[in-house]
Order: C-alpha cells, then structure tokens, then sequence
C-alpha cells in the first residue's frame, strides 16, 4: 500500500467527509486488461453505506459494468506543492494531497423509476444547504433522459485514506505544511483540512 502508513486513513467518517466534500470522482474499471476512467459525479448514500452514480449509455465504459463487477473510485481533495522554505528543519520539496480511494462492486439499477430517483437524490445531494433546484420524478424531461443513462450503486468492499499530510515532520512543520495546504485551498476546504488533520 502507498504513500506509507503514516500517511494512510482508515477513519471512515473522515474519508466520507471527502468523499461528500469532492463528488465529481475517477471511475476506474478495466475490460480485457483495458482500463476504462470516467468523471462522474458519485455520492455517498448515508442509509444503505453504498455509492450511487450514473454514466451516459453511449460511454464505452458501460460494457465493463456488469453485475458484481470490480471497481475503483477516486476522490481527489485538495492539494498543495509544498516548499522545503516553510519547514523549520531540513527538508526537500514534496506534495501534500488528500484522496480517498474506494474499492467496491458494481450492482445496475435499470428500473427507471429507481434510476429517477438516484437522479432526485443526487441533485437534492449537490443543490445543498440552499436548495435552491429541486428535481421532482415527474419532471418531463426525466422521461426521456432516463433512457440515456446507466444507473448503478457500489457495495463498498475497501477503503482507503490517503492523507499526505507531513505528517513525518516535527509538530511546527506539520502545522506549517498545513497552512500552506490551506493557503492555496479555497476558504470552506480550510475547516475539512482542519478537520482531517485532528
């Protein structure tokens, strides 16, 4: 497992927070030894623990989403260059990153009124704390626009925090790494950079 386990998580409540945070994830499947990536919104569903998305029909990844089919979905939080001028101690340039990587299985939802409401859920999910779109079932366009995609939900099998946060530096130069994280992140990333390093 990489980076080294100083730099993994296995707080599950932590990597749900990014996943929440950073939704437009890297769908990572393979066919044959042919991988297939493709950036989707994906959001986590609080009541069943599973991963809910869905993909155009015309994507040629859709071939690889078979029942019970392996997948990987990235979660990429912010990230920041880090300069060795900001450590107090001796030190070379590196990368701070926050990501989540999720293992998990592939299940079809191809009841359209089911594949609807995924829809509905995730709108509702990405139009927060305002809210100021609501999806409703009935929405004309939904009709026809469910024809055109493949819903799908993921059992999550395997976790994985990858938080390379300097955290193999003195207390200083883990503080100093994570302003310089927070410096270049937008204001609300500030308080979950916070949060991931408690």
């Amino acid at each position: 497992m990489y980076p080294p386990p100083h730099h993994q998580s296995d707080d599950i409540k932590k990597l749900i927070a990014v996943i929440k945070a950073y939704p437009l994830a890297l769908l990572v499947t393979a066919s044959n030894g042919t991988p297939f990536v493709t950036h989707i919104p994906v959001i986590y569903n609080d009541k069943t623990g599973k991963l809910v998305a869905h993909i155009d029909k015309q994507n040629p990844q859709v071939e690889t989403l078979k029942e019970g089919a392996k997948a990987t979905i990235i979660f990429k939080g912010p990230d920041s260059y880090i300069s060795p001028s900001i450590y107090t101690t001796q030190q070379l340039p590196t990368w701070n990153y926050i990501i989540v990587h999720i293992e998990g299985t592939i299940s079809l939802i191809d009841d359209p009124e089911a594949a609807k409401e995924t829809m509905v859920d995730m709108t509702h999910f990405l139009e927060a704390p305002d809210h100021p779109y609501i999806l409703k079932k009935d929405n004309p366009s939904m009709e026809r626009f469910v024809n055109y995609i493949q819903a799908f939900d993921i059992t999550i099998t395997k976790w994985e925090g990858k938080f390379k946060l300097s955290q193999d530096k003195n207390a200083q130069d883990q503080e100093n790494a994570k302003q310089q994280l927070k410096n270049k992140s937008s204001s609300w990333e500030a308080g979950l950079i916070d949060y991931l390093h408690e």
